[in-house]
């Protein structure tokens, strides 16, 4: 990991944290030499578990933002999440992720948005006591709790995945 630096996106969601008083994961804000745009590849850079990676997924729930906090163990069920919402859920632009977070794809984080953005936090984040998210660009993470996440972003706890069908 590299030395601590500086970036506009990163600043703004240092400042969130700090402004929602979680305060250890704004100074646990962590830069690598190189970017992490996949869960698989922040995992590595860790040494954690590919799903106590949080990824900041966007998303439209009948065209309008969702933003989808996910274990980067699975992929989100959009037809199982259309569902759940009841409406249809596709994959935003890019330019929809930039308008609706301030941030780019491969290093979206939770928060820091120019406005609040509907949040859905996967309830298989809080099978680990340490989570990481992307922090505004996709050379950095934070360390935060499924707790703490769904509290500082104001997120909705769902399950995102379809359950798995067993037969017996």
């Amino acid at each position: 990991m590299s030395a601590s630096t500086s970036h506009s996106a990163v600043d703004q969601v240092r400042a969130a944290l700090v402004t929602a008083d979680a305060g250890t994961a704004a100074r646990g804000i962590r830069w690598f030499d190189d970017a992490v745009t996949t869960a698989a590849a922040a995992a590595q850079a860790l040494g954690v578990e590919v799903g106590a990676i949080a990824n900041s997924l966007v998303f439209t729930l009948d065209g309008e933002p969702l933003l989808v906090l996910t274990s980067g163990a699975h992929r989100v069920d959009t037809a199982f999440l259309g569902d759940r919402l009841g409406g249809r859920v596709g994959r935003a632009s890019k330019e929809l992720v930039k308008e609706a977070t301030g941030q780019v794809i491969g290093g979206v984080a939770p928060l820091g948005h120019p406005a609040p953005v509907r949040t859905l936090v996967d309830t298989a984040l809080a099978a680990f006591d340490e989570i990481w998210a992307a922090a505004g660009h996709a050379r950095t993470v934070f360390p935060t709790t499924f707790d703490e996440l769904v509290r500082i972003t104001g997120g909705e706890p769902t399950p995102v995945e379809a359950p798995a069908v067993t037969t017996d």
